[in-house]
Formats: C-alpha cells, structure tokens, sequence
C-alpha cells in the first residue's frame, strides 16, 4: 500500500469528507496539518509541477478574498507560492500525496477511481 499523507486543516469540512471517506475505506493515511506544521516550498513547488498552482491556490476562500488588491494582482506561480507559504489556509484543501496520482479538494467520484 503506497504512504499516503493527507495536507489540510481540521475543521475544514471538505478535508472532513476526504478523511471519512478514506477511513470507511480503510485507506492508511498520515495527516499533515498545514496551519500547525506549515507547508514547505519544496512541497508547493511539487504539487505545482504535478497540477499547477491555479489549481492549487484557492481564490474562493476568505484568507485570499480579504488579500489587498495589490497582492491578488498580476499572480503568477512565485507569487502564488509566495501567498501559499505566508498563508497556508490559502492552499485548496485537501491535498492527498502518494496514490496514483496528486488529489486536490474532494470529488468521491475521482477519489474512487485512485489507487490506493
């Protein structure tokens, strides 16, 4: 079974589903929560290679919506990263590492066809 580590923070309730949903599958995970423990740039810099960071930073959410305009202006992908480490609940939640492929957010379908 591959080392799965699960990124997010607790009470964010689509990290709540992705965890329900791989503990009623019996899906060993390690969860990382990025508001206590942080977020390093080499991780950023992965999960950028593998999905972008338009997927990645999460333009909905209130941390970055309350951003000054100046900072929301002109985002490219060290700018993002920038964002993303001086405010880890930017980052789109969850991301799962170590299946077949980098999850982010929750989708029960897409998560049912990853191998575990």
């Amino acid at each position: 079974m591959a080392k799965v580590t699960l990124y997010g923070i607790p009470n964010c309730d689509t990290v709540k589903k992705a965890r329900t949903y791989l503990d009623g599958r019996g899906v060993g995970y390690h969860f990382h929560d990025y508001k206590k423990a942080g977020v390093e740039a080499a991780d950023l810099e992965r999960w950028i290679a593998q999905v972008g960071w338009e997927k990645l930073l999460n333009k909905a959410g209130t941390t970055f919506k309350k951003l000054p305009d100046a900072d929301k202006a002109d985002i490219d992908e060290k700018k993002a990263i920038a964002l993303m480490l001086a405010n880890p609940s930017m980052i789109k939640r969850p991301v799962v590492e170590g299946g077949a492929s980098l999850l982010v957010g929750f989708k029960a379908d897409i998560y049912d066809a990853e191998k575990f």
